[in-house]
């Protein structure tokens, strides 16, 4: 449906104007051209077209307005037409005259013209939805008129007579859907239209006043914004994109897939909390399959390591951040045992690649046990973590003096926005079935069995495997089966959420040798899953994922099987599979659980057909226009294309039919098919067609045809008038939504891209207002933000809308929802000095939209378009199928749908990288349409008119249309082709001179030319116009204006043998003319233009050239206009560019500083030794001095020469200057020994001075391009980031001086400040702060708990306390900088929250902001107690006596100050071919030597003002005052101090660094002081050499590690170019230091006094003065500074000195107007070390810096003392007196009473072996035990670093000894002795001797509170306290890992230095000498085997008190009863007897 309104005319107009006319409909607008100078009529004849999608309405309106163009103001409304379009739409045709009314609703004399027809829908399209039209949201007056260049803009298409509105006359842009933007090619004072149908907007040279000027004359009446200009990208690739052509793709090596160096360093510094009792831990660090393990620990739960790991590995990216990095610590492992697993960490090495600077840094990782996962946290390590890259830097912090983090919690190992408590997950993955597969066997082992076992069957034997987490599980194999059903889920047990961020779903073939993949498939985590607040859990699915990989061909030895195992691009569908997976968070408390985290396959239930969405018929259609280019070596055989959908349209190797016949589906009501994607159409199997209503047979391929040759290279098919057509059917799950939503996304995404390329190349190119372009980029992204909303809310109840379908919707409408509402604001706070703030915020927009456009379920596979060469597939291309999928409407349809896009075909897999990659296999013009079966009437549309379709003859009778198998173009146009090659620039070297032999292929259509070689140069200057004639073009004239082909130029470089050698390629568009158009400004002649040149994904030059297609009318060539004749009679018939092209040139003098050369390598062996350097520009040029012996001096004895040059006005066409040196050799014999081309001048052009400023104001100075000092203030200068000041003032270091420098300066408090005028002298005074502080300072030292000796003795001071206050200090304004970061950022958040109040707040923060605020409390909480902790350090700092301090650069110094080329440069020569790589770490290798010089351009003629200045030496032209190059003797001092994080040269992991300097020929190795086993070593060392500039000036650090047997090796070194820093302005001969002294630690070491340098530094800047005062003041120019005057000498005398004010002046000679610059301060500097076996990445770091002295001034005096500090001996002296309440452990055999037999064991850190115990005190029975028992333990300790130093041999096989630093921490354990068995661990404590918890004065006092909150509580240290005494807890975890109080300990702590314990030694024990006495042990603690009885009678009686006496009384009765019965016959006998006797 579309609505179209023909204005024809306006009549009855008053007055002579420009008239334009703007007509309205839906809020949509379009403009008309502008007719000027009319008079009463206006004759537009225009046509506009709107497609609308839905019914007109009747009473919807149309608006026509007519105005008075003006250029200047706002257009003036002449009067209005509105009509109801009742009438149309009920007849669909209306012509209609009427008048205009104006303002006032009053009818006026003029009337208009208007023909609107309405074309109502076809019944054959299906329903069309309402709201479907594309209704600007939220606008309802109609406002929206193409204010910016957006989305909806592109419903222009011209239909017929009149301009079609593509383009836009006079500068009145009428915008397109993809076009590149407005204002683009407005020429210098020209009145251009914007030729929006060119390759680029704007040609290169534009004028921006002009531009402004257009820009505010178009914004009068468009409305427009002038933010939506959008500038010519100066080197964008075809950026232009018109209604009915798509966007060629330049880059054509496919990128991944390629092996990269990677490099990870891991250091495992620590471990704490380790579950289990009295460990000996090892940690195992594991990548991959490559595992290294750290040194055992013993009895430890808290083991310090502080080792160091690398890996290095050679694999693709893809590889590299899939493996998993493992750390676990595994308890006593040794030779024979592998130890227990205590627990383990896993990440993928992608998410450490992934955080900021690709790095984890000291991050606690926690462990948990895959064999328990209700266990909880197992211990934490803590260690750092780096992947390296090529080429990337990684800022480590300085690493001297690490406090312990000890706060494990606010420091976890997690990236941000993962929250600190992960919980166990179970991750499901259920694999229900697969389609499609191919053939996995030879069809000869099938026959066989055929004929053997009578069956069929299915050639492949599949199975799934998922790997995920390092974890891997399968499915069950389904034999024989294409498409096998498998119902089955793996289960994966993980951390919730993972930091593993992809699950491989891979199918396998079991096969008996071995199982080979058939697809892979990776599931992104972060894609399926949103971690914001309104969030969800990983889910996916049921849905079908599509596999890729290598072509379905089965060979026993498949070359392209890399792409089956997911690297690299697939060539070919493979198979789908329907997989769904799903996340359960589990509850570890509950019982049921399984606690291992094994992998589990289980079976699930079959799922519906029906849940992965109604299969629907889609049709495929495409025609190819045009096959070109293509290779020559497949030229001799026909070819033929083949396209293909999934398996369909696969003639070769996609039918893999099941043997299980099917039957197929028939739904009852419609006529569509349901079948199996596998059951294959074909072209030739007539029983699958019938089925349908009359269906058609799929055409998938072309008919086979002979090329024809185009050249010497390419040939071409003869598809003239005749375009061959394929078109298949396919049946798909219609899930059209989800590539829809993606697809508007896209667009949005692109849009923007496109105007942040613009936006940087308006800042590159420095032209104006680029905040404008930036505000149209944002108002852009709202509206298309808010467009999303209303698009993709459509659809909700589709069938088979999985559950991430829902959740992505609703998080995708959030997230650009709140991204418009972002924008708005962001575009809101644009300004000119915040645009380069707010393009990085834009760009993670952009990074976001693209990120949310790519869906992770798939639907309908890509398309594949094959070429066929006797019947082998040759080449291929891949297209996305969204990019060609149909929607009615307009933003879901794909970028390259119904248009005519560019494909290049490619080699297959591996043989597409490289050189094969690069070459075009060919070039084709092709239309593709997908879409709906039912939706396919409009097909053909995007096609070029002027066709007849040719179907193919049928027999039956067909209901449907059937597409057409070609078609036939009955309209041809003959063009004449001018290509205008004027130069390339920075081409690649493609031959071994280090050059190349440049010429360029041009190719348009089937045709092809090419320029002239030029030989040996990188910048040709081809000066050629190619003429193409007889270009014959099919296709409607119109359109081909609009939308004519791409021309493709290729540049090679031109070989004597062989073939020429591919260079590189870029695409352009010509500007048409037809023959009815005048050729005249403004559209020609056309501007010269920069293109892009691209080697595969490289970049590899610049073109400078302009295309321009002229139609050949019926008079012939004769009407075209003429071109003039070849004009250079030397170069033959070659015609030039014309002069109406060619650029304007001025003349401009090079002046050229000749300094000398260096390092020049043999050229064919032979060394060089008289080269001359050749310079040349533009065909012009000059020749240095030679060098009569390159050997003796290597510098050029005339040191300035120069030359003119007439060069282009534009500054962005000026040509390279070449750099060339040669060596003469006898015989006038020349021989090329390096080349470089300088690409840009603009750094060397100079400028004249200002001569509106104040007499200080900025003198022209050529100081690398930079304007220095304006307003006093240096723009260039290099501000060094830890310069300890706040940012608003320009004072350096120290903070105690402040130099005022504005003219009208506001006035601080701090500051005594005299306002200036501007001829005043500025005042300059010392802050008056000082005494406060000092005031200050004594009340903090109160709140101390540790009094401190208020001032040290400066006598204990040296070099190292001045280093480590300064690293102390570079720290503290880190931390400053970061949390001044984060609360900026949390600032400007706020700000986003605050200003979009309108937004729900629930609704604001989206997934990326929930992530931030997450991370940002953690930061915060990090930053709350870093700040705690930094105002310790402050306050411990301000406790500490003020030492002065140094600079420590954490780069090289050259990083700093731009490599020292303030006035002398350095250039790389290159020799050789250039590498292939994308780095440019490899060119490195081509380096043949380095030119020293300068260049000065500048307009003649010259102002004669500079030349008349005093002294000025017309010889050395612009280079005034730079000093002699004659050769001088210097004395260089080099001072290493330490290195870090060396790679390990040797098996066990660590090296045996030492140092070796080279300079010249001299050279020193400080071998014999190698240090043992150490990857962090302090050197500490001071070497002199002597040199001679320029001969000896390149200085080599090399660290290299010792060897016992064999050579050294190279660890790593770097370079240092000594000359450029001698010579250099910023005086980096000798630090300047910080303050003034002439002994002690901060002796000045300058032989030079600071008075003296100031007065040198005067009379060579010419200023006047110094002039030192009275009341210490020195007046430089027109500056005052003060300070002090006085000094102390040794004996503490006070003298008279000037040397603290010189010092001042020094400090601030930046502001020292006209030759200011910043003097080096005295510093450390840190540099890379490089290997050249490792290019690109760092091999560790080297801290050092280096002092030069001229020979002939006086001597320096001795080196200072930076000798590595000894550490100072001690004794810990541990008294243990008593224990109490120790856990009783032992019971009693006989009577069951607990005791315990105590005793104390305790040892420092890292001397275990020398661990002491107490003596046992047996049988306690309260836990009270008493020792009074005295452990002694020596040990050397660094006060500066609060290390222990321990040098021990690591084994009994080691040479020598190693040297150990580890904290310095005490450990004190408590046992229970056992007789028989081994003892028992009952707890412990460990006291870290820095900071530990004061001692309880009492047992009861002292609770397990002491080592739980131990951060709370004040805390001491032995090294200041010297003698602690009190009682601390043992602690133990009991059995549920809990912390549990187990005994207490009464200790005294004495420390002693070794000199104090000689004096008053003691002994071990209670041994002599001073003996402590014997403890008072009760009885019951002797011995039993000394007196069993006593103690047993004891025992016994104390027990059982009661028992005893009831027993005794028993066994007395008894014995009475025994007695008794015993006794009584015999008494009663004597008794009877007696009686009777």
């Amino acid at each position: 449906m579309a609505l179209l309104v023909h204005l024809k005319m306006v009549r009855d107009l008053r007055g002579k104007a420009d008239r334009i006319a703007k007509v309205t409909f839906r809020g949509l607008s379009f403009y008309t051209r502008v007719l000027e100078n009319c008079e009463d009529e206006a004759r537009f004849d225009e046509m506009f077209r709107w497609p609308i999608a839905s019914r007109v309405d009747e009473n919807e309106i149309l608006e026509l307005q007519v105005f008075n163009y003006s250029k200047i103001f706002t257009n003036r409304v002449i009067g209005t037409f509105r009509m109801v379009l009742q009438k149309v739409a009920e007849e669909g045709h209306l012509e209609v005259t009427d008048t205009l009314i104006d303002d006032n609703n009053t009818a006026i004399g003029t009337s208009v013209t208007v023909d609107i027809k309405y074309t109502t829908m076809d019944g054959t399209v299906g329903v069309w939805s309402d709201g479907e039209f594309l209704d600007v949201p939220g606008d309802p007056e109609g406002t929206f008129q193409f204010e910016t260049d957006s989305l909806l803009s592109g419903h222009s298409h011209g239909s017929g007579s009149g301009v079609s509105p593509g383009r836009s006359i006079h500068g009145i842009p009428t915008f397109r859907k993809a076009g590149k933007g407005v204002f683009s090619a407005m020429k210098l004072h020209k009145s251009k239209s914007s030729r929006d149908d060119h390759k680029k907007d704007e040609p290169a040279t534009l004028d921006m006043e002009d531009l402004d000027r257009k820009a505010l004359r178009l914004g009068g009446f468009v409305g427009l914004d002038p933010d939506c200009i959008s500038l010519a990208s100066v080197t964008a690739v075809t950026t232009n994109v018109s209604n009915k052509r798509s966007k060629p793709d330049i880059k054509m090596e496919p990128s991944s897939g390629r092996p990269v160096d990677y490099q990870i360093s891991i250091t495992v510094v620590e471990a704490r909390q380790l579950v289990g009792l009295n460990m000996d831990p090892v940690v195992c660090v594991e990548i991959g399959e490559d595992k290294k393990y750290t040194s055992m620990k013993e009895s430890t739960n808290c083991p310090y390591y502080n080792e160091y790991f690398v890996f290095d590995f050679h694999v693709p990216p893809d590889v590299m951040f899939d493996k998993i990095l493992k750390l676990s610590v595994i308890h006593s492992k040794n030779l024979l045992r592998s130890g227990t697993l205590v627990g383990t960490f896993k990440l993928d090495v992608g998410t450490v690649y992934s955080q900021p600077e690709h790095q984890f840094y000291h991050k606690w990782a926690m462990l948990s046990d895959p064999d328990d996962i209700t266990a909880g946290c197992k211990g934490y390590i803590k260690c750092d973590i780096a992947v390296v890259g090529k080429g990337d830097n990684i800022k480590t912090p300085h690493k001297a003096n690490e406090t312990d983090e000890d706060d494990i919690e606010g420091n976890l190992l997690l990236p941000e926005g993962v929250p600190l408590e992960r919980q166990w997950a179970r991750f499901y993955v259920k694999i229900y079935r697969a389609e499609g597969l191919p053939k996995m066997n030879t069809s000869i082992m099938a026959n066989v069995k055929k004929a053997f076992i009578g069956e069929n069957r299915d050639l492949v034997d599949p199975y799934v495997q998922v790997v995920f987490a390092g974890q891997r599980g399968k499915t069950s194999v389904q034999k024989s089966s294409y498409e096998p059903i498998w119902n089955e889920q793996v289960v994966f047990t993980e951390m919730f959420p993972p930091l593993c961020k992809r699950i491989k779903v891979q199918i396998r073939d079991s096969d008996k040798v071995n199982d080979v993949a058939i697809g892979t498939h990776f599931i992104d985590l972060r894609k399926i899953a949103n971690d914001g607040d309104k969030g969800f859990l990983p889910t996916m699915g049921p849905a079908w994922v599509n596999m890729y990989g290598s072509t379905r061909h089965y060979t026993l030895i498949d070359e392209h099987q890399d792409l089956n195992e997911g690297l690299g691009e697939g060539v070919s569908f493979r198979a789908r599979l329907l997989i769904s997976v799903a996340v359960e968070i589990l509850d570890t408390t509950s019982t049921e659980i399984v606690s291992s985290t094994e992998v589990q396959v289980e079976p699930v239930s079959n799922i519906s057909e029906s849940a992965t969405g109604k299969i629907e018929e889609f049709f495929l259609f495409g025609s190819f226009l045009e096959a070109t280019m293509i290779d020559r070596k497949i030229g001799d055989k026909p070819i033929s294309f083949e396209v293909t959908i999934g398996n369909y349209g696969n003639q070769i190797d996609g039918v893999s039919k099941p043997t299980a016949a099917k039957k197929k589906k028939k739904k009852e009501g419609g006529g569509e098919s349901d079948e199996e994607e596998s059951e294959l159409i074909q072209q030739n199997s007539s029983e699958d067609e019938a089925d349908d209503d009359g269906d058609l047979v799929s055409v998938s391929s072309t008919p086979p045809m002979k090329p024809v040759i185009t050249d010497r290279n390419y040939f071409h098919l003869p598809y003239f008038e005749k375009k061959p057509c394929i078109y298949i059917k396919s049946w798909w799950q219609d899930q059209r939504r989800r590539l829809y939503n993606s697809n508007i996304m896209d667009k949005i995404a692109d849009k923007m891209e496109e105007g942040l390329n613009d936006v940087q190349e308006v800042i590159k190119t420095e032209k104006a207002y680029p905040e404008r372009r930036l505000r149209g980029v944002l108002e852009e992204l709202s509206t298309g933000c808010n467009r999303f909303v209303t698009l993709a809310n459509k659809d909700q109840n589709q069938a088979g809308r999985t559950k991430l379908d829902k959740e992505r919707l609703k998080s995708c409408m959030r997230e650009m929802e709140s991204m418009g509402q972002q924008a708005k604001l962001i575009r809101s706070q644009v300004k000119r000095n915040t645009v380069r703030d707010k393009l990085k915020m834009v760009q993670n927009f952009l990074h976001r939209l693209r990120f949310l456009a790519d869906e992770p379920q798939h639907s309908i596979p890509d398309v594949f378009v094959w070429m066929m060469s006797n019947n082998k597939r040759i080449a291929y291309a891949r297209i996305p199928s969204k990019d060609i999928l149909y929607s009615i409407v307009d933003e879901e349809t794909g970028k390259d749908c119904g248009k005519v896009k560019a494909v290049f075909l490619r080699l297959p897999g591996k043989k597409g990288f490289g050189p094969a990659g690069w070459t075009v296999q060919a070039k084709m013009e092709m239309y593709l349409w997908l879409g709906l079966n039912k939706q396919r009437k409009d097909f053909l549309s995007g096609l070029p008119n002027g066709f007849e379709e040719n179907k193919a003859p049928r027999t039956s009778p067909c209901l449907q249309s059937v597409p057409p198998i070609s078609l036939v173009y009955n309209m041809k146009q003959v063009f004449q082709l001018r290509a205008h090659m004027y130069q390339a620039r920075s081409l690649f070297a493609a031959d071994s001179s280090g050059l190349s032999d440049p010429f360029a292929r041009v190719f348009f259509s089937t045709h092809s030319q090419v320029t002239e070689v030029l030989s040996e140069t990188l910048c040709p200057t081809w000066d050629q116009l190619l003429v193409f004639d007889d270009v014959e073009l099919f296709g409607e004239a119109g359109e081909l204006r609009d939308d004519p082909p791409i021309i493709v130029v290729e540049v090679y470089d031109q070989d004597t043998v062989g073939k020429a050698e591919f260079i590189g390629r870029t695409f352009a568009k010509p500007i048409t003319k037809m023959c009815d158009e005048h050729y005249g400004p403004p559209r020609f002649p056309p501007q010269l233009e920069y293109y892009q040149i691209y080697r595969g994904n490289s970049t590899a030059g610049d073109l400078l050239a302009a295309f321009e297609l002229l139609q050949i009318g019926q008079g012939g060539r004769a009407e075209l206009p003429p071109i003039d004749g070849p004009t250079d009679s030397e170069r033959g018939p070659i015609l030039p560019v014309p002069m109406g092209i060619r650029p304007i040139l001025s003349r401009y003098r090079i002046e050229v500083l000749f300094w000398g050369l260096r390092d020049l390598k043999r050229v064919n062996l032979a060394q060089v030794d008289r080269p001359r350097v050749d310079i040349e520009c533009a065909g012009r040029g000059v020749q240095s001095a030679l060098i009569q012996n390159y050997k003796k001096n290597p510098n050029f004895s005339t040191l300035v020469k120069w030359f003119e040059v007439d060069l282009p006005e534009n500054e962005l066409l000026h040509p390279p200057l070449n750099v060339r040196v040669v060596d003469c050799r006898a015989f006038g014999r020349y021989t090329l020994v390096g080349s470089h081309a300088v690409t840009s001048l603009r750094r060397f052009i100079y400028s004249t001075p200002d001569k509106t400023h104040n007499n200080w104001a900025s003198a022209a100075r050529l100081m690398n391009g930079y304007m220095v000092l304006t307003n006093g203030g240096s723009q260039s200068r290099p501000c060094s980031p830890y310069s300890r000041t706040p940012p608003r003032t320009l004072s350096r270091p120290a903070g105690d001086v402040t130099v005022n420098m504005d003219a009208d300066p506001s006035v601080r408090k701090m500051d005594t400040v005299v306002k200036l005028d501007a001829t005043s002298d500025a005042v300059v005074k010392v802050d008056v702060n000082e005494e406060k502080e000092e005031k200050k300072r004594k009340k903090k030292k109160k709140k101390g708990e540790v009094e401190e000796d208020d001032e040290t003795d400066e006598s204990m001071l040296d070099w190292w306390s001045k280093y480590f206050a300064s690293i102390e200090t570079l720290m503290e304004i880190l931390r400053a900088q970061e949390a001044a970061l984060a609360e900026a950022e949390e600032r400007e958040d706020q700000e986003i929250a605050a200003e979009g109040a309108d937004i729900k707040p629930d609704d604001l923060p989206v997934k990326g902001f929930k992530g931030k605020e997450k991370s940002r409390d953690k930061s915060r909480n990090k930053e709350k107690k870093k700040s705690h902790h930094a105002g310790e350090g402050t306050e411990k700092h301000s406790s500490k006596p003020k030492v002065d301090e140094l600079l420590v650069y954490n780069k090289e110094l050259e990083a700093e100050y731009d490599n020292f080329e303030d006035w002398l440069h350095t250039f790389n020569l290159y020799r050789g071919k250039a590498g292939d790589d994308d780095e440019a770490a490899l060119d490195d290798d081509r380096i043949v030597g380095r030119f020293k010089g300068s260049m000065c351009m500048y307009k003649l003629p010259l102002s004669e003002e500079i030349t008349r200045e005093v002294g000025f030496d017309p010889n050395m032209g612009m280079f005034q005052s730079i000093p002699h190059n004659d050769p001088i003797n210097v004395l260089v001092r080099i001072f290493v101090v330490r290195a870090t994080d060396l790679h390990p040269a040797d098996v066990n992991g660590k090296a045996d660094p030492y140092v070796v300097i080279k300079l010249g020929k001299s050279e020193l190795k400080d071998k014999e002081n190698y240090i043992s086993k150490q990857l962090n070593p302090v050197f500490g060392k001071a070497f002199d050499m002597e040199a001679t500039f320029p001969m000896e000036s390149m200085l080599t650090v090399s660290v290299y590690d010792w060897d016992l047997v064999g050579t050294d090796d190279l660890i790593g070194e770097t370079k240092i170019d000594l000359e450029n820093r001698f010579y250099s302005k910023h005086r980096a001969t000798c630090g300047i230091a910080n303050s003034y002294s002439v002994h002690g630690y901060n002796v000045w070491r300058d032989p030079m006094k600071p008075s003296q340098i100031l007065a040198k530094l005067c009379k060579e800047g010419k200023l006047d003065g110094p002039h030192y005062g009275p009341g210490g003041r020195v007046k430089v120019a027109n500056r005052v500074f003060m300070g002090t005057t006085e000094i102390e000498d040794e004996n503490g005398l006070k003298k008279q000195t000037d040397e603290h004010l010189a010092l001042t002046v020094l400090k601030h000679w930046e502001e020292i107007p006209r030759v200011g610059c910043k003097l080096i301060p005295e510093h450390v500097e840190t540099r890379p070390l490089l290997n050249p076996d490792h290019p690109g990445i760092e091999q560790g770091r080297i801290e050092m810096w280096v002092d030069m002295f001229p020979m002939d001034m006086p001597a320096p005096g001795p080196a200072i003392d930076i000798s590595p500090r000894k550490p100072k001996k001690y004794e810990l002296r541990v008294i243990i007196w008593n224990t109490d309440e120790v856990i009783l452990e032992d019971d009693d055999y006989f009577t069951g009473e607990k005791s315990s037999d105590i005793f104390v064991r305790g040892w420092l850190k890292g001397q275990q072996e020398d661990k002491q115990d107490t003596d046992v005190h047996y049988h306690s029975l309260t836990g009270e035990g008493n020792f009074n028992w005295r452990f002694v333990f020596p040990f050397d300790y660094l006060m500066a670093e609060e290390k222990i130093v321990i040098s021990k041999k690591e084994s009994m096989f080691s040479w020598d000894e190693t040297e150990y630093k580890i904290p310095a921490r005490l450990t004190l354990q408590v046992w229970d002795a056992d007789h028989f068995s081994a003892d028992d661990f009952l707890g412990a404590i460990e006291l870290d001797l820095n900071r530990f918890p004061r001692g309880a004065k009492t047992a009861k006092q002292c609770s397990i509170n002491m080592v739980q909150n131990q951060a709370e509580l004040p805390c001491i240290s032995i090294f200041k306290q010297k003698r602690v005494k009190g009682w601390w807890p043992f602690v133990a975890r009991d059995e549920n890992d809990e912390m549990e109080l187990t005994g207490k300990v009464e200790a005294e702590l004495h420390l002693m230095s070794a000199e104090e314990a000689e004096k008053s030694p003691v002994g071990l024990g209670r041994n002599e000498p001073d003996p402590l006495e014997k403890p008072n042990r009760p009885n019951t603690s002797l011995s039993w085997m000394l007196s069993p009885v006593r103690v047993v009678c004891i025992l016994v009686w104390r027990q059982y008190k009661l028992h005893c006496a009831l027993l005794l009384g028993a066994v007395l009765g008894l014995l009475f009863l025994g007695l008794l019965f015993f006794s009584l016959p015999s008494a009663l006998s004597y008794k009877i007897f007696n009686i009777a006797g």
